[in-house]
């Protein structure tokens, strides 16, 4: 859209921007960008504009567009393409709605969902405006059993991309769980799709929800005691744009990385989990053994030993970890 186009020259630089310049290389007449410009200010950015030397970007308000982060992401496969939706059921179902055709690395980004999702069929709270709801689609040329660590490698990428736009250091409750203050701050839902025939790899789905402004009325009573969003842990939220460019740019990176770096991403994983060396229980489909969580093997898996003395590479399962609010 025009105003994508025109909101990523006003964020290229300091210096006002032209309406003729703006119309020239955008290809279209001036008439047209006083329009876009004056569409985005109806939509709350601050533009002031001065004679003989054109516009400038003063305030922006806190939305997701292509044109807020497609400065940021230049030159990156994940999140050249970009859809932003103000709703959408999930951003996961988006994606799979247009997998056959898209192209690789394309980013959806929601401003709410209506339904979106967890593990183990939970539902995830996506309350409008007030967290980062994304999904990124992957074509890795790897093996299937590589393509099983991508869920642990995201929860890596994200607590960097954490650190990298807000300063804290976020843990990973085992596996793919990104808390804070021992509270779920960020949940990670990774899906697969393989050739009928061949069972082969099609593609993948990384979908990310991270909370950012929710207080507990937003979680509601029963999550609220178990969550915790960035503006409760900081005192304030960060911009979404901001947040979302750093957590697609940290997915790009992964996926550069993937599968070569795995000794990296493992490592940073190790030092990140919290669930390794506490007492846990392990719930799966009629069936709670308790134990202790020793360490994560080279495959990711969570090495348990039970209270018989036995021990175990749990692949999956779920996982309450005592010490951790809302896991014990």
């Amino acid at each position: 859209m025009l105003r994508d186009q025109v909101l990523a020259l006003l964020k290229a630089g300091d210096a006002p921007c032209s309406g003729e310049g703006m119309s020239r290389t955008l290809g279209v007449s001036r008439a047209a960008v006083w329009k876009a410009v004056e569409a985005l200010r109806q939509e709350g950015y601050v533009i002031s504009s001065a004679p003989h030397r054109g516009y400038r970007l003063e305030d922006s308000p806190d939305l997701l567009s292509p044109g807020e982060l497609a400065g940021a992401l230049a030159g990156r496969t994940v999140g050249a393409a970009l859809l932003c939706l103000d709703t959408v059921d999930s951003t996961n179902n988006e994606l799979k709605r247009r997998a056959d055709t898209a192209p690789d690395g394309l980013a959806v980004l929601a401003q709410e969902q209506t339904g979106g999702r967890g593990r183990l069929g939970r539902s995830f709270v996506s309350p409008a405006g007030k967290g980062l709801y994304l999904s990124v689609l992957l074509r890795p040329q790897c093996v299937l059993a590589d393509a099983g660590m991508l869920t642990a490698w995201t929860a890596v990428a994200v607590c960097r991309a954490l650190e990298r736009c807000c300063g804290v250091r976020a843990g990973i409750k085992w596996p793919n769980d990104i808390v804070l203050e021992g509270r779920k701050l960020c949940g990670i839902l990774t899906e697969l799709e393989l050739e009928a025939e061949t069972a082969a790899l099609r593609h993948v789905i990384v979908g990310v929800g991270i909370n950012v402004s929710q207080d507990a009325a937003d979680f509601g009573p029963e999550v609220a005691p178990v969550a915790i969003s960035l503006a409760q842990a900081l005192g304030r939220a960060p911009r979404r744009s901001q947040l979302a460019a750093e957590v697609l740019s940290a997915l790009d990176d992964l996926y550069r990385a993937f599968p070569a770096q795995k000794a990296d991403y493992l490592a940073r994983y190790r030092a990140l989990c919290v669930t390794a060396g506490r007492a846990v229980r392990v719930l799966r489909p009629g069936q709670v053994r308790t134990g202790t969580a020793e360490a994560v093997n080279e495959d990711f898996a969570l090495l348990v030993r039970w209270d018989n003395g036995e021990q175990e590479a749990l692949s999956s399962g779920e996982v309450s970890v005592r010490g951790l609010l809302g896991y014990g």
